[in-house]
């Protein structure tokens, strides 16, 4: 762990914000994506890099904002990282999300997320808050393996039922579906399973696959060479080095997640999950006259 000084912390535009307080990560699961060279890492993707300022950063930016919108966290970097145990850069940036009436939108692995349920609270109840777990395997001996350093799958659902009974949004991240691992009827319906009830709202599903880049491919095939001997071949022989990896049962899968979510009011279009994330509550549409 390593600290900077940033020089933004806000990314977006059109009324829709990101942020992300760390960069790296140390949950160490074998398929993630921002390992990859092209997001121009300088340093070990486990030595985590903290924007020490990000909350005074975030008092900046929040200040000079005339109309209330979503603030969003975790897309690149996981909020809820070991760090966040002693840091608490996120439960401060979430305070002054709080303090200034605007909504957060929250993607995490972690249970450490119920550490701030009260403020993520708080805001659902004065702007609006929506918290987006991933689950991608319902077994636990096997999630152990591809997210090892992060709560099993069951825990986060304990998490999906929490936001429930606070009447907190929830998304559900069914990605990635990793080919000839984890992408079985079983397996989804089990987790198709635990978003109905739990009432989750949305399932979003990348095209049941995955994406290897320069970097984090690399990462990837050394995992399955110490876990799932001889299936980084079976990859090589059936992908090539393609960037999209979908599962040979891809359309099967997207089926079911389709059907399961309309016989349940679920949300399962990307575009229509991120569409509600970015809604404000009406009382928040037109920019306010005495704030400019």
């Amino acid at each position: 762990m390593h600290f900077v000084d940033a020089k933004g912390i806000l990314t977006g535009k059109d009324g829709y914000y990101g942020m992300n307080t760390y960069r790296g990560c140390t949950h160490g699961c074998i398929y993630c994506d921002s390992r990859s060279k092209c997001y121009h890492f300088t340093h070990p993707f486990e030595d985590i890099e903290v924007k020490r300022n990000a909350p005074q950063l975030l008092e900046q930016a929040l200040r000079s904002k005339r109309k209330k919108c979503v603030i969003a966290t975790g897309a690149m970097s996981d909020p809820y990282m070991h760090c966040e145990e002693q840091l608490r850069l996120t439960r401060q940036c979430l305070q002054i999300i709080l303090d200034h009436g605007f909504g957060a939108a929250v993607q995490t692995k972690s249970d450490r997320i119920l550490q701030d349920i009260d403020l993520l609270d708080q805001i659902n109840q004065t702007a609006k808050c929506v918290v987006q777990i991933t689950l991608t395997t319902y077994d636990d001996e096997l999630c152990s393996i591809l997210e090892p350093h992060v709560c099993n799958t069951k825990r986060r659902i304990e998490v999906l039922e929490e936001m429930q009974k606070r009447g907190i949004p929830t998304i559900v991240w069914l990605t990635p579906i990793l080919p000839f691992i984890n992408d079985t009827e079983e397996n989804i319906r089990a987790i198709l399973h635990a978003c109905v009830r739990t009432g989750v709202r949305g399932v979003i599903d990348f095209g049941m696959g995955l994406t290897l880049r320069e970097g984090d491919r690399e990462y990837y095939y050394a995992a399955l060479d110490r876990h799932f001997p001889g299936l980084k071949e079976r990859y090589i022989g059936t992908y090539g080095n393609a960037y999209e990896l979908p599962s040979p049962r891809a359309e099967e899968l997207k089926q079911i997640v389709h059907q399961v979510c309309e016989e349940n009011g679920m949300l399962c279009s990307p575009d229509d999950c991120f569409r509600f994330i970015g809604e404000m509550p009406e009382k928040y549409s037109q920019i306010n006259l005495f704030d400019i």
